[in-house]
């Protein structure tokens, strides 16, 4: 983690989100490909008059029964009986695609331009040919021919902003994303390729208004919603993350590191009682994550249950050697519980950390946030 924030308790926010962090959401994002494939069933489903011979109908068959290499086949015999049709043409073409026989698909999707410059559906066909290949820069003409025959399709300006970014060109690759989202508002990936584009560009605000636009519109989907919860801890805008934290509890109930960072927030704006149970649920998730034992600790700590505080800052400690704060809330409740020699053996450690910390820093030029 970049520096850590301050926290006004002093604990430790373990703000990493492990296996629900912004990078690994938008590493999930479908590649560009994914958006246009050219299906052959979707290119069957166009009007051509070539789609009335009984070819037509036994490539349909076969493309439904998983025979793609015999429908690729009866694909070419659809376009020597009707040279002149763009629709055989990317029947074939998309088959080819499907084969990985990219220099054949190419091929049959340029014919069908030469035989129809109107066909939004060759482009598309092109433009994933390109993409698939990892030929972003060839594939952006194709996409903007589409966008003067459909000027509203957003799945184009979805690409255009995949393709843009894989260039290194983040500006463009913003404004595609947007004007994707202004024609798709409804689509969480259009959202999540925003936010990515955003986030290229270092705006941070910007990147999160994206993702929970994305969550938004999905609110079923408990990752977003808890990456978006994660985001707003890093930034210690932690009322803002209890919102996204507390539906994504309800929906991942066995995700600890949810349960967890939910409890912390809470802890953090004093819902202590609250606080308590999400981290319980946490601590009994995953009883060798020691962060949730440090805040489970300071809760009890706040709630004057100090003999509690014990066992949760002593696992804390087993689990976390060098923190020092757990060693610091560690002190604390041995004191209050009388016991004297664990306080100050305790205090020592952490003020041991502690001075291991500054030095550190001084070493690397760094000056600590805590």
């Amino acid at each position: 983690m970049q520096g850590c924030c301050i926290i006004s308790l002093g604990i430790t926010a373990s703000l990493q989100a492990e296996d629900a962090s912004i990078d690994k959401l938008l590493s999930k994002l479908p590649p560009p490909e994914k958006i246009i494939e050219p299906s052959a069933r979707k290119a069957l489903e166009r009007r051509d008059p070539a789609f009335n011979d009984s070819l037509a109908r036994q490539i349909d068959v076969a493309v439904r029964t998983g025979k793609l290499q015999q429908a690729f086949s009866l694909s070419h015999k659809l376009t020597e009986q009707y040279p002149r049709s763009a629709g055989a043409q990317c029947v074939r073409g998309a088959l080819a695609y499907d084969l990985r026989q990219y220099g054949e698909a190419s091929t049959a999707f340029r014919t069908a331009v030469n035989i129809d410059s109107k066909y939004a559906f060759a482009y598309f066909g092109l433009a994933a040919v390109e993409a698939t290949q990892g030929q972003y820069a060839a594939a952006i003409p194709h996409l903007q021919q589409v966008l003067k025959l459909q000027p509203n399709a957003a799945a184009a300006y979805y690409v255009l902003s995949d393709c843009a970014f894989h260039l290194g060109h983040k500006e463009e690759s913003a404004a595609y994303a947007r004007k994707g989202t202004a024609l798709a508002p409804s689509d969480a990936d259009m959202w999540l390729e925003l936010a990515r584009a955003e986030k290229s560009l270092g705006h941070t605000d910007a990147t999160l208004n994206a993702i929970a636009k994305a969550a938004q519109v999905s609110p079923n989907s408990g990752m977003m919603l808890a990456v978006l919860g994660f985001s707003y801890i890093n930034l210690n805008r932690i009322p803002q993350a209890i919102p996204p934290l507390k539906r994504a509890a309800q929906l991942l109930p066995h995700n600890y590191l949810v349960q967890s960072q939910l409890g912390y927030c809470l802890l953090t704006v004093g819902q202590t009682d609250a606080a308590i149970g999400y981290l319980r649920t946490g601590a009994s998730l995953n009883p060798i994550y020691g962060p949730v034992w440090e805040h489970l600790g300071v809760a009890f700590q706040k709630r004057g249950r100090n003999r509690d505080a014990v066992d949760a800052l002593e696992k804390a400690t087993r689990l976390m050697p060098t923190s020092r704060y757990a060693w610091k809330h560690l002190a604390e409740a041995y004191q209050a519980t009388g016991r004297r020699a664990d306080a100050q053996r305790a205090a020592g450690h952490a003020q041991q950390l502690g001075g291991a910390m500054a030095n550190a820093s001084r070493k690397e030029g760094v000056i600590s946030l805590r």
